[in-house]
């Protein structure tokens, strides 16, 4: 590695010559003040030639075409970066690549997201709906009450998840939709327990195979969504009716091993969107 000292040489000569008069005072000062001026010098030459190795490394890590808005600058194993992506997920995926560069030390992501200006109203409606019907087949889609809110174009991912898998897989729905400015992941996984898997099964049969409830077994999306923590189930979702809220309530509260039920379905036309519409 060749490591430019010169100009840590040059303040040093200067040194040198500045206090050349001292000599016959003290004939070892400019020697003295020379040799601290390198010293001390020595290490922003190293620092330079290592930003510079670090940069070469970094530009290699965003080479790709998902990265051509996006620039990087370096100060002392700090990476910066700038400019603009088209998705949350470029923008994401452009600082984990930066972080695993040779060298670096930190990164400040700068980066904008740009792209069509969606209304929040739209672009949650679009969200929830994607979620819902792109993670139809999991075998656990009844067992997920996620929710999305959007504000000036920042989601905010909340509610249940039955595991991770299913966490990660709704936050990257969100990221790789155009749009979104960027995305807040506050959905909460619920805890691994055999106990609660078997409570889960049995208030599915339960209620989607009680006859005045099998309308909703024929939807994909599973409308009545169920959450079990530490075997205290929660409803949620929405329903045609007071009643149908009403019997899905009763079921779950009739399945062994169950100590709650907190019936928080909704029915259409009275409250909010609520996961499982």
């Amino acid at each position: 590695m060749h490591i430019d000292i010169w100009p840590a040489v040059e303040v040093g000569i200067e040194l040198f010559l500045k206090f050349e008069d001292d000599r016959e005072e003290n004939p070892m000062k400019p020697f003295a003040l020379m040799a601290l001026a390198i010293l001390l010098a020595l290490p922003a030459a190293f620092a330079q030639q290592n930003d510079d190795q670090i940069q070469a490394e970094v530009q290699k890590a965003v080479s790709g075409s998902e990265f051509r808005g996006v620039q990087a600058t370096v100060q002392n194993g700090v990476v910066t970066l700038t400019g603009t992506t088209d998705l949350v997920a470029h923008k994401v995926k452009a600082e984990r690549k930066v972080q695993h560069a040779k060298g670096v030390v930190g990164v400040r992501d700068e980066i904008q997201v740009v792209g069509p200006d969606i209304p929040d109203e739209v672009l949650q409606q679009q969200l929830q709906k994607k979620i819902e019907y792109d993670m139809v087949g999991y075998g656990t889609t009844a067992f997920d009450a996620i929710t999305v809110q959007v504000h000036n174009g920042v989601v905010i991912l909340g509610g249940q998840a039955y595991g991770p898998v299913d966490a990660s897989d709704a936050l990257a729905i969100a990221e790789n939709t155009k749009g979104v400015k960027d995305v807040i992941d506050n959905i909460q996984t619920d805890p691994v327990s055999p106990n609660d898997d078997q409570i889960r099964l049995a208030v599915f049969r339960k209620v989607y195979g009680y006859p005045p409830l099998n309308k909703y077994a024929i939807n994909p999306v599973k409308p009545i969504r169920i959450q079990v923590e530490n075997g205290h189930v929660t409803l949620y979702g929405v329903v045609d009716s007071e009643a149908d809220k009403q019997m899905a309530g009763i079921q779950a509260n009739t399945v062994p091993g169950v100590f709650s039920v907190t019936n928080d379905l909704q029915v259409a036309g009275e409250g909010g969107e609520q996961p499982g519409k």
